[in-house]
């Protein structure tokens, strides 16, 4: 006979207790003797629950896995809710087993057991009570978080190992577990990690999961405009600079207090403040850092892990991306892929032209694909100029083609509706030209002004669509400059002329006439302007072409013609006839400019043109 202490500090046996084994439980359950089965769910939902009992109860409930049918739905809803990741490990191996076998025999659980595994993607929540107040907080002990992460995954293999159709069961449960985008950094960084780590052993889910995940940053993305991620920082820097300010000189610090505001201030200086960019900013770096993982191996390219990676990307982009107007940075998912390899690049380019010249696909996907071509050829500095000429040359040509057509038919007037892929590809060539003519024209100078003359931009400046009046106004004026002074295209008499005639005068309310215009008619964006996001940017930074400011010599030097003629009259032949006498040169004086000289906010991180006011 077991004395008082020796029976509570022992287990009980489950025999003694419930009359027999769990088999027998679960028979007198089914005939309507209750009794045991009771006890039987309140030792499995006793927190104080030791181990080994854990362990004797699995080991029995595995044995006893074909009496498990629908009708036992709430004890295996118990079992699964026992706190198992915490236990010892015999115990995490021994539940693993379990799994195995449940799904195995009734394959009725197989959604539950998928969702309690995915439930454990995030960090668990842990009240601490502090003076009779309960707090909640993430449990996020990072050596025992990783470890639940990877047992959890391992339980995922086993589960997937026994039912083959374990995928397609396991994707709307992912979709439905994706945590609302206003929850902490920490949970979501924690679920995208997990939801990447499950495409490298379940690859079927890749493609959708990566649509998932894009998906949740582009509605993170198009809510936190660069202008309020900007804004934001701002005023962190100034609240930043008022506090140091106002705290100087109060006291002196003790130096291991001085060394501790020093560290604090280096990690926060990766941090963004605008608390939807800070989320968007730690989850783009993990995707960054996947695509590059996927696609090294040993830290040598793998060309057939990158190409299938590299198609899955595309089929994303194209679905999600090419619809989604103005998105500032998960576009450049595409952007760090080509980045690996010319052929990437070259591929995505020829995709994306595919698209700009298909009249089967819809209007507004054709003008976002020639923003995309402009803007990669621009800023993406892994691609060579002989590349860039490449699709000089695809895009230039199709314009001509364009302008043959239209000269023959009743449509030849400027409207975006009607052309609205043309002026994009104007658009695409003017903004690569302004960024890329430095190295069309390095090394052999005649050749390279000998190409640019045989693009033949004057039949594309003064055809009637009269792409200048549609393109952004930053953009056409850095054109019109570079154009002039290398004596391909004088631009500025047909700037002038639609200043006049495009823009309609209205009655202000506070007298006088007042002109009002539209910066931006073919409501265009540059999807690769400049990456804000501080931690992830370190990832696009080596690949990034910024946009040089020009210095007082390249601005003295941009306002003159080139001289491409050995004598001055020949010089002076050529801007006589381009120059309209009786306008004065108007399309060179400040006032000609004075309705482009603002980049519309779409175009922020475009090269500014206030110069041409200040200069020219």
């Amino acid at each position: 006979m077991l004395g008082g202490d020796e029976f509570i500090s022992s287990p009980p046996r489950k025999t003694v207790r419930f009359g027999g084994t769990l088999t027998d439980v679960l028979l007198k359950y089914q005939k309507g003797e209750t009794t045991d089965f009771e006890l039987l769910k309140h030792q499995l939902l006793d927190p104080e629950i030791k181990d080994a009992q854990i362990i004797n109860w699995l080991q029995e409930f595995r044995a006893s896995v074909a009496y498990l049918t629908k009708d036992f739905e709430q004890l295996v809803s118990i079992l699964l809710k026992l706190p198992w990741l915490s236990r010892s490990q015999d115990v995490v191996e021994e539940y693993l087993g379990f799994l195995g076998n449940l799904v195995s025999a009734q394959t009725v659980y197989l959604r539950s057991c998928l969702r309690m595994i995915a439930s454990h993607f995030i960090p668990p929540r842990v009240t601490i009570r502090e003076d009779d107040v309960d707090i909640s907080d993430s449990d996020d002990d990072e050596e025992s978080l990783s470890g639940n992460f990877n047992t959890c995954h391992r339980a995922l293999q086993t589960i997937a190992k026994y039912v083959p159709s374990t995928p397609q069961f396991l994707m709307p449960i992912l979709v439905e577990n994706f945590p609302f985008i206003n929850k902490s950094e920490r949970t979501l960084e924690c679920y995208v990690h997990n939801l990447l780590r499950i495409t490298v052993y379940l690859p079927t889910l890749r493609l959708e999961i990566l649509e998932l995940i894009v998906e949740k940053l582009l509605k993170i993305d198009v809510s936190a405009p660069r202008q309020d991620i900007e804004d934001a920082e701002e005023t962190a820097k100034n609240s930043d600079i008022k506090e140091k300010t106002t705290e100087e000189g109060l006291f002196d610090m003790e130096e291991d207090e001085e060394t501790k505001e020093n560290k604090d201030t280096f990690s926060r200086s990766d941090m963004m403040a605008h608390p939807l960019a800070e989320r968007l900013d730690i989850l783009m770096n993990i995707l960054f850092s996947y695509i590059k993982d996927i696609c090294h191996v040993d830290g040598k390219l793998d060309v057939n892990n990158t190409k299938d990676l590299y198609r899955d990307l595309v089929t994303v982009f194209d679905k999600l991306i090419l619809p989604t107007h103005a998105s500032c940075h998960v576009q450049y998912f595409m952007f760090h892929i080509c980045s690996f390899k010319l052929g990437f690049a070259e591929a995505f380019l020829d995709h994306l032209w595919k698209k700009l010249q298909n009249p089967n696909n819809p209007v507004v996907i054709r003008q976002t694909a020639g923003s995309y071509i402009g803007s990669f050829l621009a800023r993406a500095n892994f691609i060579p100029i002989v590349t860039v000429k490449a699709c000089m040359d695809l895009l230039v040509n199709w314009l001509h083609v364009y302008i043959d057509n239209q000269d023959v038919g009743t449509k030849a007037y400027c409207d975006v509706a009607l052309h609205g892929p043309f002026y994009s590809t104007c658009q695409a060539v003017f903004y690569a030209l302004i960024f890329r003519h430095k190295q069309l024209l390095d090394g052999n100078l005649r050749k390279g002004l000998a190409y640019l003359q045989n693009l033949n931009f004057e039949r594309i400046v003064m055809c009637q669509l009269n792409p200048l009046k549609i393109c952004l106004p930053s953009i056409v004026s850095l054109f019109a400059a570079i154009t002039r002074k290398y004596q391909l295209v004088f631009c500025y008499t047909i700037i002038e002329r639609n200043n006049r005639q495009f823009l309609p005068v209205i009655r202000s309310s506070g007298g006088g006439d007042s002109v009002q215009t539209c910066t931006n008619p073919l409501d265009s964006f540059f999807p690769f302007d400049p990456y804000i996001l501080k931690r992830s940017k370190k990832t696009i930074d080596p690949i990034y072409q910024i946009w040089e400011e020009l210095s007082t010599e390249d601005l003295q030097e941009l306002k003159k013609p080139f001289k491409k003629c050995t004598t001055e009259d020949e010089d002076d032949d050529f801007l006589k006839g381009e120059t309209p006498q009786n306008d004065g040169m108007v399309g060179i004086t400040p006032n000609s400019y004075d309705s482009n000289i603002l980049s519309p906010a779409s175009s922020v991180g475009s090269p500014p043109v206030t110069y041409v006011q200040r200069h020219l």
